[in-house]
């Protein structure tokens, strides 16, 4: 069997989600993504994975739509996985479903509108008029009025299963390979030339609802030279790692580095932290790095936003988001009491094999995946 995974900018960090559905997938068949390029290759931490991809180069319309038939045309998979509820993902996973009658699961991981809804009645209107762009507001709107065209909808939070329905599947992680030891973490520490220093870490996009101001600030106001704060996904000369060092000026910035690296830098750490704000892009966000650092029995601190008090119930340290002060305790918590963290972390490990692992994933969605492919063609 062939699954065409549609993804809609493989440049970008959605490449992420799809990349993980790809590789769930790979047990069944032939296994390939497929979506638009805004950049000059796959995103970074992906591109020497183990996946297929091919891509277009991106466009604004009218031209896109000579993009999305080439696109359409591509995905030529017995089975189509749309990523996102997305114009380049979802719009042709809707075509293949309706022209191709080919079947069709789609995959929402994001409340995507939710990310045009923080810009106020103004900056919301201008974004409802932008046509130009397929990534746009009206195209995404568009795509998650039509959710009901797929055969099935597989989610990634709880919010987004109450709003869309549909069977959740988490950021699984690979717990047979991401594992305590499996990674050098001297050579990590070596690596972000920490030394002896207790480490709190944020890997991940650096974009405001990460809360990584309140994290730097936080760290910062710990006033303790033995404590370092490193960020891996942001570079120096970026807004965002300007930013951080104007909070943190001892902080070390990394840009992003391949999965395959991650494991060690964050075996490095003594404390992962995971400050997601709380705004209308996050509600039913799920952060991926949360089951990275899980998976590898690291201790996690983050906010009580979306689904990550249920994932970290019992496992990590959750504070209000925003809460600046608050985080700050809760990261002093874990690093002068190391066996109280040392058995979150622990603990951890077992919830990410238990709920979180690629095995615990695909007891759910292989079985969509089945009825979907047993579906007679003319009801596709």
């Amino acid at each position: 069997m062939k699954i065409s995974v549609l993804c809609f900018d493989i440049s970008g960090n959605a490449a992420g989600r799809a990349d993980l559905l790809a590789r769930l997938l790979q047990p069944l068949g032939s296994v390939e993504v497929i979506g638009p390029r805004s950049g000059p290759g796959v995103w970074n931490p992906v591109a020497g994975g183990p996946v297929r991809y091919a891509s277009v180069p991106a466009r604004r319309m009218p031209a896109f739509l000579a993009s999305m038939a080439e696109l359409t045309r591509r995905a030529d998979g017995d089975l189509i996985y749309a990523s996102k509820t997305r114009l380049a993902s979802a719009g042709v996973g809707y075509l293949k479903r309706v022209v191709g009658k080919r079947p069709l699961l789609l995959d929402i991981d994001d409340w995507e509108v939710g990310f045009y809804l923080g810009a106020g009645f103004w900056g919301t209107l201008g974004r409802t008029l932008n046509l130009g762009n397929p990534s746009g507001l009206p195209w995404t709107w568009l795509c998650e009025r039509l959710t009901g065209l797929a055969d099935s909808v597989t989610v990634a939070s709880r919010f987004l299963q109450q709003r869309f329905g549909g069977t959740l599947i988490p950021h699984a992680r690979d717990t047979d390979v991401l594992r305590p030891g499996c990674a050098d973490a001297a050579a990590g520490r070596r690596r972000l030339g920490v030394g002896e220093q207790r480490l709190v870490m944020f890997i991940g996009t650096p974009r405001d609802h990460k809360g990584l101001d309140d994290l730097a600030t936080a760290v910062a106001s710990l006033g303790r030279a033995d404590v370092a704060l490193a960020v891996v996904g942001a570079a120096a000369p970026s807004a965002a790692g300007r930013r951080i060092l104007g909070r943190c000026p001892s902080a070390t910035l990394v840009p992003w580095v391949p999965f395959d690296q991650l494991p060690a830098l964050l075996s490095a750490a003594d404390v992962v932290a995971v400050p997601q704000r709380a705004t209308p892009a996050t509600v039913g966000q799920v952060p991926a790095k949360i089951f990275d650092a899980m998976a590898l029995g690291r201790p996690v601190i983050s906010t009580r936003v979306s689904m990550i008090p249920e994932i970290l119930d019992g496992c990590g340290l959750l504070v209000e988001p925003g809460d600046v002060s608050g985080l700050a305790a809760a990261i002093l918590r874990l690093l002068d009491n190391r066996a109280e963290a040392e058995a979150f972390g622990a603990r951890a490990r077992e919830r990410c094999v238990e709920r979180y692992s690629f095995h615990a994933a695909r007891r759910e969605l292989f079985p969509l995946i089945e009825r979907a492919m047993a579906k007679p063609k003319a009801n596709h």
